[in-house]
């Protein structure tokens, strides 16, 4: 009779361990999911940021003459454009590829519409995202102006105000959202643990009224919540990163390459589940050893 209920005890105690592992990991996995999504989110917002280029001119009073003289003079306003702090990425357009851009969008083929080098030569420059805010975009187009031997600066400000507004709106969701599943992640995580706790109050009382220490009754209990959360964040995380891969291999490459980022989300997901295993643990056992012996009939 004894080892059966030995038997049944361990068959409920694997089953309580089963049920907490796969809480954590399904928790942790959303949790992942949505760190994953807000990581991209951002990659993809900066992205669009750099595809608002500004157009900084040379002058106009171009003389074939003095061609090689200009061309060095100019080569050397671009690398002055390309040490500047706002700058991501610069490129050179040249008068002979501005005429072929401008015959392009015109759908011209000839050369008879057009008189040689009608068009200036300028450079095409990309700012860092962060520059690409309504309260440095101007500090930024002043720092371009002011080379030396830049005649004038065009750029949709509008534009860039618009977009920067509409991306800052949108990752503020994603955030919330974000700190929404790290929420029901701990509360999630939370309950599963007070339920297993909750299933040897007597033994935590037991252990307590024969003599045993506060902090030897907490111990294996710890050690427990640590494996428990360790194995779930590893299952969750498994499972993340393996949908993550098979999606991204349909997709293609166009997501962050970046490993340190995922290093700091396992790590950040990994902590978590640990930290909140450990911490609902300790809180759950520790309500019981507060607690009398009638009281556990009631909890």
């Amino acid at each position: 009779m004894a080892k059966s209920v030995d038997e049944f005890n361990k068959k409920r105690l694997r089953s309580s361990n089963i049920t907490v592992v796969i809480s954590i990991a399904l928790v942790l996995f959303l949790l992942g999911l949505m760190g994953l999504i807000l990581i991209n989110a951002q990659k993809y917002s900066d992205y669009i940021k750099e595809q608002l280029v500004v157009n900084a001119y040379f002058a106009e009073n171009y003389n074939a003459k003095d061609s090689a003289k200009i061309a060095k003079m100019e080569a050397e306003v671009f690398k002055d454009i390309q040490k500047l702090a706002p700058v991501k990425k610069a490129t050179y357009i040249t008068r002979e590829m501005a005429s072929q851009e401008a015959k392009k969008s015109m759908g011209i083929d000839t050369d008879a519409l057009f008189e040689e080098n009608i068009f200036p030569s300028s450079i095409e420059i990309a700012l860092k995202p962060e520059y690409v805010d309504p309260a440095k975009i101007d500090q930024a187009l002043k720092a371009i102006k002011a080379v030396p031997g830049i005649a004038e600066v065009k750029n949709d400000s509008t534009l860039m105000v618009d977009v920067y507004n509409n991306l800052s709106r949108i990752l503020k969701w994603i955030l919330g959202f974000s700190i929404l599943f790290l929420i029901l992640a701990v509360v999630l995580i939370n309950n599963s643990i007070r339920l297993k706790i909750f299933s040897k109050r007597f033994i935590i009382k037991t252990m307590q009224l024969v003599g045993a220490k506060r902090r030897f009754i907490l111990k294996p209990f710890i050690i427990e919540a640590v494996i428990l959360g360790a194995i779930g964040s590893i299952i969750g995380l498994l499972v993340l990163f393996g949908l993550w891969y098979y999606f991204t291999s349909q997709i293609g490459s166009a997501f962050v390459q970046d490993n340190n980022q995922y290093f700091w989300l396992v790590l950040l997901v990994f902590g978590v589940g640990i930290f909140i295993t450990v911490l609902s643990t300790v809180v759950a056992t520790w309500r019981f050893l507060r607690s009398n012996v009638d009281d556990l009939y009631y909890s």
